[in-house]
């Protein structure tokens, strides 16, 4: 989840290469074969046409998403900024996190990327990279610097709307490995591209082997104590109950994050309540300790099934949101069902 639930600038100097970028139609996103002799790589990006003439080095991702993905690949070293982070890191990547600076924990000023001199910069959510974010991705391509925007947020949704956008077709983890193999391509480095989709792919198998949890009903709470951010049934947390066979009680919309009021949480009452636990500061109820307590003490809540039998399930805001993390999500949840006896 993306929003805070969630002036021209000087030309700026590039080293190396200039790196083009153009307009272009077509939705989604498909990589075509990396270039030689100086072709580059060129693919269509959400509705654009990128070129990418040599591999970067001085790339920067502003949102935790697509750094994680960059890091998971080894590129720490071609990185010069990270932004808008809901979590720490993911674990194993504590060290090669360390050597990127962060710009910062929530989202930077256009003008402090452009003091990195990023030759290509990447982005989890179109609001990052469009009105009201860091800056439209025209902005960028104006400097000769191309941008890249997750297909996960992108393919069959419409965030023209307020809120987090809305669905048209379910998301499935094919789109997240795509990303992977994308930038990996971008990056030229597609071995290690592969390699990470197989370790995912495997993760998935591992953890959804003989399980049946076709009579259990689950919901997921993001952010936000007031008004409530629910999982609609198409994003990451539709992934990981399709993938189990499991239900989410708010499949009934198409909304990424709709806000949901209480009376009505309490009155689908699922089994499981799969709780988004944030360190970042920018909603209330952030963490899963504070989602707890305010549950077992309002009203409308103390009293669901649920919450009388303490069967949460914590995941980070990166494990409920589409990108490589939704595979922990899909672990965790898994797990949980097994220990409350709710799967097969």
């Amino acid at each position: 989840m993306h929003l805070s639930r969630p002036a021209r600038c000087s030309v700026l100097l590039l080293t190396g290469a200039l790196l083009l970028t153009a307009c272009g139609s077509g939705s989604g996103s498909s990589a075509k074969p990396a270039g030689t002799g100086g072709q580059g790589v060129t693919f269509d990006n959400c509705g654009r046409k990128v070129t990418v003439e040599d591999a970067p080095k001085r790339a920067v991702s502003l949102n935790q998403g697509t750094t994680e993905i960059l890091l998971s690949l080894g590129l720490a070293d071609r990185m010069v900024g990270t932004a808008t982070w809901t979590d720490p890191v993911m674990k194993g990547l504590e060290k090669a996190d360390a050597e990127v600076p962060r710009l910062a924990d929530n989202q930077p000023s256009f003008e402090k990327v452009l003091a990195t001199e990023p030759d290509f910069v990447a982005s989890s959510f179109a609001s990052t990279l469009g009105k009201g974010g860091v800056a439209p991705r025209e902005k960028f391509e104006e400097l000769g610097v191309p941008t890249y925007l997750s297909p996960a947020d992108c393919e069959g949704k419409d965030n023209s709307g307020d809120g987090d956008g809305a669905r048209s077709k379910p998301l499935t983890m094919e789109t997240v490995y795509r990303e992977v193999r994308e930038l990996a391509r971008v990056f030229r480095v597609e071995e290690r591209g592969e390699q990470l989709v197989d370790r995912l792919k495997s993760r998935v198998t591992k953890a959804t082997s003989g399980i049946r949890a076709e009579d259990t009903t689950v919901l997921y709470w993001f952010a936000n104590q007031e008004s409530p951010y629910m999982a609609g049934c198409c994003g990451a947390p539709g992934i990981i109950t399709d993938t189990l066979g499991a239900k989410n009680v708010f499949d009934d919309t198409k909304q990424e994050w709709p806000q949901i009021n209480w009376e009505t949480v309490a009155d689908r009452d699922p089994d499981v309540l799969v709780i988004g636990d944030l360190t970042r500061k920018s909603q209330t109820a952030e963490s899963a300790a504070k989602k707890i307590a305010f549950l077992e003490s309002n009203p409308a809540t103390k009293n669901m099934r649920a919450v009388k039998d303490k069967r949460y399930v914590l995941l980070s805001g990166q494990a409920m949101n589409p990108t490589i993390r939704t595979v922990e999500g899909l672990e965790k949840v898994a797990a949980a069902l097994r220990e409350y006896g709710l799967a097969g």
